[in-house]
Order: structure tokens, then sequence, then C-alpha cells
């Protein structure tokens, strides 16, 4: 597997340097060939949108913790675990290949455990993870060992699983990897979609507990639902 690191990757002594309560969040992009065009412009302005917004909050960006990972052609890991204010930069995605998506999202599930392991080794509290899923097709690879254990986890309120369906996905398979129905995207909202994430990941960094319900934003400015 190709894993290129793109920023300053975290490790325990950052978290001794900054003991924010984290809210760990990991982006799983589908960036394989049928997302040529439009639709990879459209995800890099999105993605770029959302660590500007995260970045300019001034608690957010020291709480959320953001890992991505691309499926096309090969699972890559662009992004490892990195807090955003110390974010320099994720690179664009270029468009290509299959769709491994199972593979992706249980690289994911690896990451996010490692993550909390780190916490817990250096007693900083952490929010309720998120793992967004976006993705236009259908799983090339074994998706299905993937998808019950995100499901299950997101079952035992231990993980915020997000399906998002851009057009031409296949949004039953999708929602295999929750327990809650995959979110269709209008068009190409990818930019609406990240700002979106960006306001929940605010409301969630600024909330006074680890434990607490938070209520999250509307999602009608970019699902088609």
């Amino acid at each position: 597997m190709h894993t290129q690191a793109l920023s300053i990757r975290n490790n325990s002594s950052d978290l001794i340097d900054n003991p924010s309560a984290r809210c760990p969040c990991i982006l799983v992009l589908d960036t394989s060939g049928s997302m040529e065009g439009a639709p990879i412009q459209e995800l890099n302005a999105g993605l770029q949108a959302f660590l500007k917004d995260v970045q300019d909050d001034d608690i957010a960006a020291y709480a959320v913790d953001l890992g991505v990972i691309t499926a096309g052609g090969a699972v890559r890991e662009v992004l490892p675990f990195t807090t955003v204010s110390s974010l320099q930069g994720v690179a664009p995605l270029a468009a290509g290949g299959t769709t491994p998506l199972g593979e992706a999202v249980s690289l994911a599930l690896r990451r996010l455990e490692e993550r909390k392991a780190e916490y817990k080794r250096t007693g900083v509290a952490y929010y309720q993870p998120w793992l967004v899923i976006i993705s236009d097709g259908v799983p090339t690879d074994a998706w299905q060992t993937a998808a019950q254990n995100a499901c299950a986890l997101s079952q035992q309120r231990k993980l915020v699983v997000m399906p998002v369906g851009v057009a031409g996905a296949d949004l039953g398979v999708l929602g295999k990897f929750s327990s809650k129905a995959a979110m269709p995207l209008a068009g190409l909202k990818f930019r609406e979609f990240f700002r979106w994430l960006s306001a929940s990941m605010s409301r969630v960094s600024a909330s006074n507990s680890t434990s607490a319900s938070v209520s999250l934003p509307s999602t009608g400015s970019w699902d088609s639902i």
C-alpha cells in the first residue's frame, strides 16, 4: 500500500503539547476513474474549503484530528491523523482505477482504533469519532466485512458513520456501512457538504461534554432528499 504523507503526523508528544479534547474525523474518498473531471475537481475544492473553515474556528482547529484515505485503483492514506491547526495542506486528489472501498474502510477503522489508543495512553479526552464515506459507485473489492464492522460500531454509538452517495452511487450498498441510510449528494455539491461538515465539527468541538449529544446543522444545503 502506498502512503503519501502530506503533513506533520501527530504523535503522543503532540497530544501532550495540545491536550484539547479531540474529535477524530476520517474521510474515505472514492477517487476511482468515474470521478474524473468535474467530480474530482469539486471534491478537491470542497476538501480545501473544509480545511479552511475548520482552521478559521479557534476551537475546532485544535480539536479536530483529520485523516484522509482514498480508494482509486489502490488504497492510499494521503493524510495520517493530524490536528487541523498544524495541517500544512493536502495535495489535490487525482481520479483513476477501481473502487477498493472495503479495504479503504478497513484501514480507516484500524487508524481510528490506533488514534483512540493514543488518546487513552496520553489521557486526552475525545468525542465520538466520525467516519465519512463518499462514493459515486459501488465497491469493487470484498467490502462486506468492512461494512459489517463499521455498521456495528455505528449501532453501538461508538462511531458516527456517514455514507454519502454521489450521482451513480448504489445507496443501498453504501447504507450497509452505517446504522443510518446513506445520504444522496445533490449534483456535485461537495463544497456545500464540506461546509456542513465543518459546521458540524465546530458544534461538536464546542460542546461542553465529550459524551453530550450534539444537535447538527440541517443537511438541506447539499442532500437531494
